[in-house]
């Protein structure tokens, strides 16, 4: 069996094994066993049992990813991030064992690669929001804000019986953070080129590890300093 097969097995009879387990029963002589492999294979794969883990986490978190990453954005920066805070919801909802994992377990100095990619992507949503002057906050103090109350409030649902976990409950908090974050009118002066820097300035912002503008071959300077004029020319031209 290929390599990357082994690899994709083993992840998906890890999250099986979550799922109906929990993250003590993920031990890694379980999950070989399932995977009908050797446990040397396992670590030669993995590391250890935390990177099996972050690689589980961001495995199972790969579909909430995908939608993310293909968010199309809308004409009010506001909106895709009401968006992007229903979607993690739903997923956390959907998929309580992977979200307690990523969420619920937390290793200081350890974070999922798939929890960064996700706080990337958060970011490079208020970028544009910031852009067209909605923040009345930092991006970075927006961002731990919009993190800890949804990741808090799915937490806090998944802790209760499953028939009593209803998303209208928590609805209204997302409205009250998204308020007292943004100015919830974009000005009246828009302009196509202000669009189009602002929806560059998300293309090209840092997705976990990577970033598109370094790996085309510029500087780290060349991309902050790419990054400051779109921002710049988002503000503007307006």
């Amino acid at each position: 069996m290929a390599v990357e097969d082994q690899r994709e097995r083993i992840l998906s009879e890890a999250v099986k094994l979550l799922a109906s387990a929990g993250a003590a029963g993920l031990s890694t002589r379980a999950v070989a066993t399932a995977a009908g492999v050797q446990t040397p294979t396992l670590y030669r794969l993995f590391a250890d049992k935390d990177g099996l883990l972050d690689a589980v986490a961001t495995f199972g978190f790969e579909s909430y990813l995908a939608e993310k990453r293909a968010f199309e954005p809308a004409d009010d920066p506001i909106d895709d991030l009401r968006r992007g805070w229903d979607v993690h919801v739903a997923f956390g909802l959907a998929n309580p064992a992977i979200y307690t994992l990523m969420y619920g377990s937390v290793r200081p100095g350890r974070q999922p690669a798939a929890a960064a990619e996700n706080r990337a992507i958060l970011r490079g949503m208020l970028e544009r929001a910031n852009a067209r002057g909605l923040l009345r906050t930092s991006v970075e103090a927006a961002a731990v804000a919009i993190e800890a109350s949804t990741t808090g409030a799915v937490l806090l649902l998944l802790a209760q019986p499953e028939e009593a976990r209803d998303v209208e409950l928590i609805r209204p908090l997302r409205d009250i953070v998204l308020n007292a974050l943004t100015e919830q009118k974009a000005p009246v002066d828009a302009s196509p080129i202000a669009d189009r820097a602002e929806a560059l300035l998300g293309i090209v912002a840092p997705a976990g590890d990577a970033d598109p503008v370094t790996d085309a071959g510029f500087s780290v300077f060349e991309a902050g300093l790419l990054r400051e004029w779109l921002a710049r020319l988002g503000k503007a031209s307006r």
